[in-house]
């Protein structure tokens, strides 16, 4: 049996993807007819009790987290969202609630009572748009945020600066897709067969896929929104086409395709990328069959230092949030709802993007009262990697104090 173990204090880089469902059952089928500790017992006396006792966890549990390293656990939890109040149950999980926050909390428990398996999720700590534009002001680099609610700005900082937003991007893909779907030009059930040259690198799956592979226009885009696929990307650009993208993104001229974007990177392909930069909009056009036949770097090239920056997709927020509302309904947009919780929100569409240097986190949320919500924000840093939790654990709460 896989144990699986998160802390939100020591893991907390795995919140970048929704988290993996459990290898275990949440509650062992025999608790149903034992007179045993009930789940919510199980996670209440690790807070209440003043010493942790290895009979309750299962043996497998602890041969793999020792009961001082769930002591340390508890401890920072307590130290850090203070008091502890209770637990809540939910649909799949349980809450844990402090005065200072709530942890979203999955458990598994053997035929015993005992802990087998223990999850905690990244704490809720909810913080005003406020406290989100004071903290994005002191970051190093460059950053921007939008915050709308019904259209309207409910906090912003240097929203019409132009960043860097990783594979944010794709909202203006799939957004023109849009367009030319609506104008008849192409079809969400239409299918096409996977080309040679759209193979990009990932993240995603169809570069590992075989040429010729049949697939609809619209298992590309959920696949190019929820996966992040490249390859899938670039055969939407290739589909619609950089001028109907560009009309919807004059800032990107030419559009790069993801596979331009990396061999342009590519060590190897300095001389194009010097050509490439002090080209015109003409010159750089004309360079693309060039950039089109260079050889591709290895993806762990993407795993240090920021490189080659001025080489992206430049988006201001307010431009992000105009991209997103119009596809924002589409059922493929809430495959991957990122950061946000679903069952906190009515709706959620989210896409995002990152590579060293450069994260944003664009988000459309409907909440209970039918309000809609769009949050954007990005970080931008040419010197080093970004602490990336710094955003994404700001944005988190971010949304937890937006929710109604």
């Amino acid at each position: 049996m896989v144990i699986l173990f998160l802390s939100a204090l020591l893991f907390g880089g795995l919140l970048w993807l929704p988290l993996p469902p459990l290898s275990f059952p949440l509650v062992a089928p025999a608790m149903a007819q034992a007179n045993i500790t009930t789940p919510s017992e199980a996670l209440a006396r690790l807070f209440t009790q003043p010493l942790l006792q290895a009979e309750w966890f299962s043996p497998s549990f602890l041969r793999q987290i020792s009961l001082a390293q769930m002591e340390s656990v508890i401890g920072q939890l307590t130290e850090t969202l203070g008091a502890f109040q209770g637990v809540e149950a939910a649909a799949d999980h349980w809450v844990v609630v402090f005065d200072g926050g709530r942890v979203t909390t999955r458990l598994a428990l053997d035929q015993q009572g005992r802990i087998q398996g223990l999850v905690f999720e990244p704490p809720d700590q909810p913080i005003s748009p406020a406290e989100m534009v004071q903290a994005m002001q002191a970051f190093p680099g460059e950053a921007h945020l939008l915050i709308r609610a019904d259209g309207q700005v409910l906090a912003s900082h240097d929203a019409e600066q132009p960043l860097a937003v990783g594979s944010a991007f794709k909202l203006a893909v799939l957004a023109a897709l849009s367009q030319e779907i609506n104008a008849g030009n192409l079809a969400w059930e239409q299918v096409v067969s996977l080309q040679s040259q759209w193979r990009s690198l990932p993240s995603g799956l169809l570069q590992d896929w075989p040429a010729s592979t049949a697939l609809t226009v619209e298992t590309l885009a959920a696949m190019m929104i929820s996966l992040s696929d490249n390859t899938a990307t670039d055969a939407l650009i290739d589909l619609v086409g950089r001028k109907a993208i560009e009309a919807l993104s004059p800032g990107n001229r030419p559009f790069l395709t993801t596979r331009e974007f990396f061999a342009l990177k590519h060590p190897a392909n300095a001389e194009l990328l010097q050509r490439y930069r002090q080209g015109d909009e003409a010159q750089r056009r004309a360079l693309l069959p060039l950039v089109n036949q260079a050889p591709l770097p290895s993806k762990d090239l993407f795993e240090g230092a920021p490189l080659a920056l001025d080489v992206e997709w430049f988006f201001p927020a307010t431009k992000l949030c105009d991209l997103m509302e119009p596809v924002a309904d589409l059922p493929l947009m809430g495959i991957n709802p990122g950061v946000a919780k679903p069952d906190e929100w009515a709706a959620i569409a989210y896409k995002g993007g990152s590579e060293p240097g450069v994260l944003n986190l664009t988000t459309a949320l409907t909440d209970r009262s039918g309000r809609r919500l769009c949050v954007t924000a990005t970080w931008n840093r040419t010197d080093q990697p970004l602490e990336d939790m710094q955003l994404i654990g700001l944005y988190r709460n971010l949304l937890a104090g937006l929710r109604q």
